[in-house]
């Protein structure tokens, strides 16, 4: 038999790749390529939001995007298909995941095809359909009792199915729950077939002027998911105090002045903060760890994450190694995570593997708070802003800038009384912060 070259395949399916060894699934931002429209192997094809850093997806294949397994707004599971590439007008159906059959274009059949050989039927009634028809009609939810089949004898086909599902608004899976729940409409009157989400609903007449409905999505719905598991699956206790900040000012205000060579100037108070947790916390294993399936896992090196905020919400880096770094090295690295997070080129590994966590609003005048642990580590410290206090000095109440302090432990596998003595060694090494310093050039 003769292989004609335009019977043989050549679509490809394109999965969503692995994005770091705890990802699952990552919200679809934005498609590059639109369906119909030519792309190359190593195009960029669509961008992707983890729950720890937006990622760009390429294409592995070049021909036609013939079709996008999710819209724009929607989870997409790891190593899944989310696009077929192949020639124009080929079938894809082969490729389209199983939970969304209403996404597959429809294929020629044996029950559509001249000449085909003859098909069961089901009658229903008075109704002749054929069992592929019905099965579809069924996953979409269709009467078909008024429907004109085009196969033999008026008999009920895919096609006619199909052909009906074609003229439907398509609703995404985010789409349809909200118009399910009765508080959303559609904004506009929906075109035969256009596909429909969560940007063409508005809330219902009666609740628009009230409310601004919006669901929680990508990295909002994952650090609300963590929140909440995080105070339900730990014990969790917040000790305070303050630690003498004479010296961190002084300091932060030395650097400020100092000769551009030495590379300080960009050394903030948030740094010398970090490499006083750094320098605290070998001492102190018990706090250095990770509580997991009833083992705890105590780390010898400091890896040091540190709380940033985003306009897609708080990212956690991590400092690897960060005991053994050096003020300015830990400044450096801490300042290049900050950047990559807030621009969205952090990559999933440098957000995961953290042994404790360093929150820091200070720099927002908030002078407490009770952070919240970051499962499976078993303590973050909470530093807030820099105030006068009256302290007990040698002449008497003198008015002494202080830094608070919140440190909150897994009280399952750390006590007070371990988690207090940190506390307080931590706040000798914030008041002596400069005798740290000079320890490591001496």
């Amino acid at each position: 038999m003769q292989l004609h070259s335009w019977r043989l395949r050549v679509a490809q399916a394109i999965i969503l790749p692995k994005l770091g060894n705890t990802v699952e699934s990552a919200i679809i931002l934005r498609w590059h390529v639109a369906v119909g429209a030519a792309v190359t192997a190593g195009e960029t094809l669509c961008e992707v939001e983890t729950d720890k850093a937006v990622l760009e997806v390429e294409s592995s294949a070049t021909g036609v995007l013939l079709a996008c397994f999710a819209d724009e707004g929607e989870e997409a599971p790891v190593l899944g298909t989310i696009a077929v590439v192949g020639r124009a007008g080929e079938s894809y159906a082969e490729f389209a995941p199983a939970a969304s059959p209403a996404s597959v274009a429809p294929t020629p059949s044996a029950e559509e095809a001249p000449g085909a050989q003859s098909i069961s039927e089901i009658r229903d009634g008075r109704i002749a359909i054929s069992p592929r028809a019905r099965r579809l009609a069924a996953t979409n939810d269709i009467d078909y009792a008024s429907i004109e089949g085009s196969g033999p004898d008026g008999r009920i086909i895919e096609r006619d199915i199909q052909a009906l599902l074609d003229r439907r608004p398509k609703l995404s899976p985010v789409a349809k729950k909200m118009l399910d729940s009765g508080d959303f409409q559609l904004d506009r009157a929906a075109a035969a077939g256009a596909r429909v989400t969560k940007a063409d609903l508005l809330p219902a007449e009666e609740k628009r002027a009230a409310v601004n409905a919006a669901p929680l999505a990508g990295l909002r719905r994952t650090i609300a998911r963590r929140m909440l598991e995080s105070l339900q699956t730990t014990a969790q206790l917040t000790l305070h105090r303050s630690a003498d900040a004479v010296t961190l000012r002084r300091l932060r205000a030395k650097f400020k002045r100092s000769d551009e060579a030495l590379g300080l100037r960009r050394v903030t108070i948030n740094d010398l903060i970090l490499f006083a947790v750094a320098r605290t916390l070998p001492a102190f294993p018990a706090l250095n760890a990770r509580f997991e399936r009833d083992t705890v896992y105590q780390h010898r090196a400091v890896q040091l994450g540190m709380a940033v905020d985003t306009e897609r919400g708080l990212l956690a880096p991590v400092i690897r190694g960060a005991e053994t770094l050096s003020l300015l090295q830990l400044s450096a690295e801490a300042r290049r995570l900050s950047i990559a997070c807030r621009d969205g080129a952090i990559q999933p590994d440098e957000l995961t593997g953290g042994s404790f966590t360093v929150t820091n609003l200070g720099g927002l005048g908030i002078d407490s708070f009770t952070p919240i642990l970051n499962p499976p580590q078993v303590a973050i410290l909470g530093a807030g802003a820099i105030s006068l206090k009256p302290v007990d000095g040698e002449s008497g109440v003198e008015f002494l800038p202080q830094i608070a302090l919140s440190l909150t432990v897994n009280h399952q596998v750390v006590d007070g009384a371990p988690a207090a003595r940190f506390l307080a060694q931590l706040a000798l090494n914030l008041r002596d912060v400069d005798m740290l310093l000079a320890a490591e050039t001496g």
